[in-house]
């Protein structure tokens, strides 16, 4: 594992893409998540048209939380053509309430098609929590 507390890296996979993402808590785990997911997908955002957004997402573990909360930026990402950078989340429970903000996609070099559940795990690490997430590509 990174020394760095939170973080992202890309990991190999056979057919798919996979990530590798650690934080301290589960809102870090989400944000680093959609970070690298963004990163291993060349998404450029434009530097003017600057928006926000307030998504809600509710789940029954945190695995479900991780992928619904990916999957609604995904959405985001091919129907209205935004990317996000700025990530105030709260988590009460497996609720999430997040804060983005963002801008739209200048370019995406590699399209995901969804966030899968493939081997999905979130654990405890010393530093904190981490997960391996597979993307149907």
């Amino acid at each position: 594992m990174d020394l760095e507390a939170q973080g992202f890296r890309e990991i190999p996979h056979t057919a798919d893409w996979a990530l590798e993402v650690w934080a301290p808590g589960l809102p870090g785990l989400l944000e680093q998540a959609a970070r690298g997911m963004d990163a291993i997908s060349g998404v450029s955002l434009a530097r003017s048209g600057r928006t926000q957004r307030r998504i809600e997402i509710e789940a029954e573990d945190q695995e479900t939380l991780l992928v619904k909360f990916l999957s609604e930026l995904l959405y985001l990402e091919e129907h209205e053509g935004i990317g996000f950078d700025f990530f105030a989340l709260d988590l009460q429970g497996f609720r999430l309430t997040a804060s983005l903000g963002g801008a739209p996609i200048l370019k995406k070099d590699k399209e995901i098609k969804a966030v899968t559940y493939h081997n999905l795990a979130i654990h405890k690490t010393e530093n904190g929590l981490g997960a391996s997430i597979v993307f149907d590509v």
